[in-house]
């Protein structure tokens, strides 16, 4: 994995998630509704996820046509280079459809099935976040480092709910047992924007069942690139069973808490 092929993957995400975000934001319509569902009447999505998924993919094609991609909204295709995409245009789409401003365009590039560069952009914050791996994380200049790790009672911690009501029954359960052993919960409604606040240090740590690699892949790597832990399970990388990430020292005990609360199963 050569230093310049990295660099030039780092280059295109950078101007995809831009110019989605300014689609996104400035192309907004007045009278935005849902345009279909997918797991459940309230797992919605919007003409504008279509749009910005297109604007990226056909961006992508242009710059590198030999990749693979694979897109929230349906985009997938193998590719030959051995460089793959991972899209989310819009990763918390219910925000966006509500005018709330928590939501982000995540782009990630994986090169062998290993994530090497990933962007998170966040228009109504102005704030971009990049990482590549091996090569530490940013927001514009700063590099980014995730906060000292403090006791489970004084964390604060962000999660995130399904759209299954099975699911989000037994999420309330987890959550009913934890928020009393840590400092406070947040429910932002964008995985990516709350890996990447584990990563700056706006947040402590941060757990999520059921999602999907379009929304962890690039904010996971930025976390660790910013000296998080990741993963799922115990010994297990994070994927759609569990989602787990905070500095070492608080990783572990919030892992093992997860665990014995069964917040990997429905």
């Amino acid at each position: 994995m050569s230093d310049t092929l990295k660099a030039e993957l780092l280059a295109v995400a950078l101007e995809a998630a831009d110019r989605a975000g300014a689609l996104l934001k400035d192309g907004r319509p007045a009278d935005l509704g849902v345009a279909s569902t997918k797991t459940s009447p309230i797992d919605v999505v919007t003409e504008m996820d279509i749009a910005a998924e297109k604007l990226i993919t056909d961006f992508l094609a242009e710059r590198r046509p030999d990749d693979g991609v694979l897109g929230e909204e349906g985009a997938s295709s193998e590719g030959t280079s051995g460089v793959r995409w991972v899209v989310d245009p819009i990763d918390g789409t219910v925000n966006y459809l509500y005018g709330l401003p928590s939501w982000a365009v995540s782009i990630a590039a994986e090169i062998d099935g290993e994530t090497a560069v990933g962007v998170v952009t966040v228009p109504m914050r102005g704030e971009t976040f990049r990482a590549v791996r091996g090569a530490g994380a940013f927001l514009g200049d700063r590099r980014l480092r995730v906060r000292p790790a403090p006791a489970l009672d004084q964390a604060l911690v962000a999660t995130g709910f399904g759209y299954l009501t099975t699911r989000r029954a037994g999420q309330a359960e987890v959550l009913r047992t934890l928020l009393p052993e840590v400092r406070d919960i947040r429910r932002g409604g964008s995985a990516a924007i709350d890996l990447c606040d584990v990563a700056c240090g706006r947040l402590d740590g941060y757990y999520e069942r059921g999602l999907n690699p379009w929304d962890y892949a690039a904010g996971a790597l930025i976390a660790r690139e910013a000296d998080a832990l990741t993963g799922g399970r115990p010994g297990v990388p994070e994927s759609p069973e569990l989602t787990v990430a905070a500095p070492s020292g608080l990783f572990e005990r919030l892992q093992s808490r997860l665990e014995a609360l069964g917040a990997w199963h429905d």
